[in-house]
């Protein structure tokens, strides 16, 4: 095919694209829309292997095209059409001996450092891409490691001196439509033994505690908990449960992934060993998923020598597990875990959590309330709090309900918490008798009272 040719079918798709839009003013209602529209659709681009075309072109073709007609879609030709594009030997050499002296400089500042050298022509072109595949076919690309950090191998010795936790994406879960919904998988791995206290596929964050509390439950309660920088791990709940628990909560420095290298290396064997032996069927929800990776991990990956220990995860756990600390029999682990929020008591007697209304005693109308509760079953209870003790299980209003529902006194709501205020209550709150000016003597209304 001709250059002159393909140019024009260059140039008629383009107007094919346009073609709705050319007679429409500037800034018409809707033009947007359109435009969007079309940048959806799939085409055979002449000259292109791509067959999609972005909004900002199909917009640059419509200017183009108001301000030069037709002849204006036509595809420019290269300024530099004609003329080599691969650097000269000579040249190339200067930029390679330049960045293995200084290795941290940029494609930019490699450029500007050879050109100041005053061994180029001015007249001679170093495109930064000709530059950097230059770079890159030699090696020269790759990110230096800064030299003071220091990577060292490090084990404790006992089971439970520290947990490490990381998340990976997990499998996908169909849902009932045929879509996919994304999961993550939070695991937790003790440094010594390699032994995963517990592990598992969640749809969000927020689902960590629930995955650190199985772990403390299995395998105890660990001295300190190594974790990444994600905000499920730098969130406050977080860090209370730690402290209530005697746990030392330890973030990893930001960019620095050799430093959980045991929960990465871990995450790798579960992408090589667990998730390609998932079937259709594992995919339908998340305990069918869950069920199979317990019984891989207990089947094949406690019970399978580990090549660091020698032994199995297992054997070194039975070995060095002997101090591990784990919960009293009285601890209430679940309510340790319960999630905590402030609201403030409104007049109707409500409060209000993640979109849900909950009625609370009269009595705490204006004073501000601990809402404690679990994400996964809120709705159900909601334990409230005031100064620091119980108080009473909210529940959610029923509006119709409260039609018929006979409003409590204040006096007696008030009585029943401190009799004390009830009485200094019931004297601001008694109706002021009127006067009854015919009991009243002439000598009283003589001496101002009226």
């Amino acid at each position: 095919m001709a250059e002159n040719e393909l140019q024009e079918q260059v140039a008629l798709f383009r107007y094919g694209i346009i073609a709705d839009f050319v007679h429409l003013p500037p800034g018409s209602r809707g033009l947007y829309a359109q435009i969007r529209k079309k940048a959806g659709q799939e085409y055979v681009i002449p000259g292109s292997r791509r067959t999609r075309v972005a909004e900002e072109t199909i917009r640059s073709w419509l200017k183009k095209y108001r301000k030069g007609g037709f002849d204006a879609l036509l595809p420019k030709e290269r300024t530099d059409k004609g003329e080599t594009r691969k650097l000269p030997l000579e040249i190339s050499d200067l930029l390679l001996e330049a960045k293995e002296k200084e290795p941290e400089l940029t494609v930019p500042l490699l450029i500007k450092k050879v050109r100041a050298s005053g061994n180029i022509p001015d007249d001679v072109r170093m495109p930064r891409s000709t530059v950097y595949k230059l770079l890159a076919r030699h090696g020269l690309t790759r990110k230096i490691t800064s030299p003071d950090r220091d990577h060292r191998r490090f084990a404790y010795l006992n089971a439970g001196d520290l947990f490490m936790s990381d998340v990976m994406y997990g499998p996908a879960v169909r849902k009932n439509d045929g879509r996919k919904r994304k999961t993550y998988l939070i695991a937790f791995i003790d440094d010594a033994t390699r032994v995963i206290p517990y592990a598992a596929p969640i749809r969000k964050y927020r689902c960590l505690h629930g995955v650190l509390k199985q772990a403390v439950l299995r395998r105890g309660i660990p001295m300190r908990l190594f974790v990444d920088n994600g905000s499920a791990f730098r969130s406050q709940h977080l860090s209370l449960v730690c402290a209530k628990l005697g746990i030392t909560l330890i973030h990893a420095r930001p960019y620095h992934a050799a430093a959980k290298g045991k929960i990465e290396r871990w995450f790798r064997t579960v992408r090589l060993q667990f998730l390609p032996m998932l079937s259709e069927k594992h995919m339908l929800n998340l305990k069918a998923i869950n069920r199979a990776l317990w019984t891989y991990i207990e089947t094949e990956y406690h019970r399978s020598p580990h090549r660091s220990l020698c032994e199995t995860p297992l054997d070194r756990w039975a070995r060095v597990g002997e101090k591990v600390r784990y919960p009293e029999p009285g601890d209430d682990l679940d309510d340790l875990f319960l999630f905590e929020s402030k609201r403030k008591v409104q007049k109707d007697r409500t409060v209000s959590l993640n979109g849900m209304a909950y009625e609370i005693d009269a009595s705490l109308v204006g004073e501000t309330v601990t809402l404690r509760y679990n994400p996964s079953e809120q709705g159900k209870e909601i334990k409230v709090c005031h100064n620091g003790r119980f108080v009473q299980k909210a529940k959610l209003v029923d509006t119709y309900a409260n039609c018929f529902v006979k409003r409590d006194r204040p006096s007696k709501t008030i009585e029943a918490l401190d009799p004390e205020k009830a009485v200094d209550h019931k004297r601001e709150s008694r109706p002021k008798q009127p006067v009854n000016f015919s009991r009243i003597s002439e000598a009283e209304k003589g001496d101002g009272y009226v």
